[in-house]
């Protein structure tokens, strides 16, 4: 099975509109050998001119959350229409951040994933465990258990549509990252997870990418992984040649 790779760079807070057009200047017109699905998650304040900017072009344009709910009484919320309305593809959701300090869970995800593909966007589920979990070894019983419940109540092609994304959290922002044996057999291991959920058709098609310090210099080695279809990153995502740069690994990797 062909699952088209895909590099999905995720801003957090960072980009005013002005840098966020410049960046999609930069990368609109970018061509790659090889299918290579670029995808920009910027803040809320940047994807509409994000949207505008890129629009033709082969990069998609995300969101880093939103509300589950279509409309009502939640301040400061976005709603899955809203994204919509802009032409927004993907959505990230459960993000470890929106976890621990906005405190996102598990339920919440779930009802995010319905929200997202109610409204026809793609959400990016994330997954991953802390360094107390990953040190006494509990790392594959509690990213099972995100998994499962990320999924339960979406038919099999919904999940088909699914992208996990999975991020140690140990690994976010510090430096340091999994080892290339180490990312794959737990990425293996969400694909096996899938597969117990629904089926092996299921389990084949879906996307699942690694994030944690990733970087041009080492996003080829993860590329060669079987089971890793891509990544999704943070700081080395924030500048246009570091992107492209990744862009390029990934064909290097494949």
């Amino acid at each position: 099975m062909n699952r088209t790779p895909i590099i999905a760079g995720n801003w957090k807070m960072h980009k005013t509109v002005g840098e966020a057009r410049e960046f999609a200047y930069a990368i609109r017109n970018h061509k790659v050998e090889s299918a290579v699905e670029m995808v920009v998650c910027a803040p809320f304040t940047s994807l509409s001119a994000l949207a505008e900017e890129l629009k033709g072009s082969e990069v998609r344009v995300g969101a880093q959350n939103m509300h589950y709910e279509a409309s009502g009484a939640y301040t400061g919320e976005i709603s899955p229409g809203m994204l919509t309305d802009l032409g927004i593809h993907y959505v990230i959701i459960g993000h470890s951040e929106r976890r621990e300090y906005f405190a996102e869970t598990d339920e919440t995800v779930n009802k995010k994933a319905k929200a997202a593909f109610a409204n026809g966007l793609v959400p990016i589920v994330c997954v991953g465990e802390n360094l107390a979990q990953y040190e006494s070894g509990e790392t594959k019983a509690h990213i099972r258990n995100q998994v499962i419940r990320a999924v339960e109540g979406l038919s099999s092609e919904q999940t088909k549509q699914l992208v996990i994304a999975y991020e140690p959290i140990w690994a976010i922002g510090t430096g340091k990252s999994s080892s290339v044996d180490d990312a794959q057999d737990v990425i293996g291991f969400i694909r096996s997870t899938v597969e117990d959920a629904f089926d092996s058709q299921v389990a084949v098609q879906v996307r699942i990418l690694y994030g944690g310090s990733v970087k041009p210099e080492n996003i080829a080695s993860y590329m060669e992984q079987p089971d890793i279809d891509g990544a999704l990153v943070g700081g080395a995502s924030l500048a246009a040649d570091s992107y492209l740069q990744l862009v390029q690994g990934v064909v290097g990797g494949k």
